[in-house]
């Protein structure tokens, strides 16, 4: 496996971004490593909250929520997926599947090693941290799902859904910075746009944001629809608490909170949260808002 690493002066003076790096290695599934960056705010012995971004964002995306969640007293784990952010970039389209991305995230959280969590998801982040919670329950204290779902293939696929998946393709250049742009209700500031395109200072690096699409099962053979499958019959038992906190204006995954509510235990009595003005992107449009609505819901108990 071919690895390829942004270069750390791609990652200089970003806006409203004061966090320190921290890197663990961990198992390519190839005999090698890889080298996965995240960041840790708050408190050490404080409530641990795992913040996972989906594409072709990274943990920047979370920079104004984590000062509401560590006020609150909150420790904020928030890595960078492999093939995004400061983390290593396999060069090959066909190094990344689905399985693959589910394991490098375990092996990251098994090396971490937090427990008691109180996951945050979104997009990607939502397909492969509820595959996590899945595979060890009882890692999880409790989820915030926003703007995401764990597709199996069976099911109708919407339009936004596939013109986003044709347009990742096709386009000659993938303006990962103006795609995050485009998932938001608020125009970002260009610096805001430049610190998104960071990661990628050229198409050789963009392999895993080029292939994300491809991932998501849209077929009952899928590759990953049966693993899937599994992981609901996992959460169809997940009594601990689950919030849904989908915002109003996103069309990719809207109404997807609706099998949430209906299928996982946890749901039960948990108010139904929609924040109002926000995108696909809604760390990037209500951070602050959605930030409140996750340190109330680790307040509840």
């Amino acid at each position: 496996m071919e690895i390829l690493r942004t270069p750390d002066e791609r990652f200089a003076a970003l806006p409203d971004f004061p966090y320190a790096p921290h890197y663990t290695e961990v198992d390519s599934g190839d005999g090698g490593t890889l080298r996965m960056h995240h960041l840790d705010e708050g408190p050490t012995d404080g409530p641990v909250v795992l913040l996972l971004h989906g594409e072709p964002s990274w943990c920047f995306l979370y920079r104004h929520m984590i000062p509401v969640l560590t006020d609150a007293g909150l420790r904020c784990l928030a890595p960078d997926l492999v093939g995004f952010g400061r983390s290593d970039k396999p060069a090959e389209r066909g190094d990344y599947t689905y399985a693959r991305h589910v394991a490098w995230l375990q092996a990251w959280l098994d090396a971490v090693g937090a427990r008691d969590l109180t996951l945050v998801c979104q997009d990607w982040g939502g397909l492969l941290g509820l595959r996590l919670v899945a595979a060890d329950p009882d890692r999880f204290a409790r989820v915030v799902a926003a703007n995401t779902f764990l597709p199996t293939g069976d099911g109708r696929i919407g339009e936004a859904f596939l013109a986003w998946q044709r347009f990742s393709q096709e386009v000659p250049v993938f303006p990962a910075g103006r795609i995050v742009n485009s998932g938001c209700t608020t125009d970002l500031a260009p610096d805001v746009v430049a610190a998104y395109d960071a990661p990628f200072p050229d198409e050789a690096m963009k392999a895993g944001a080029r292939q994300f699409p491809t991932l998501v099962p849209t077929s009952p053979d899928d590759p990953a629809a049966a693993a899937n499958r599994a992981a609901w019959d996992v959460l169809a038992r997940f009594d601990r608490p689950f919030l849904c906190a989908f915002s109003d204006s996103d069309p990719i995954t809207a109404g997807s909170d609706r099998a949430l509510r209906e299928r996982i235990p946890g749901c039960a009595g948990q108010p139904n949260v929609t924040v109002t003005g926000g995108g696909h992107f809604l760390q990037e449009d209500r951070g602050p808002e959605l930030a409140r609505i996750v340190a109330d819901f680790v307040a509840a108990g």
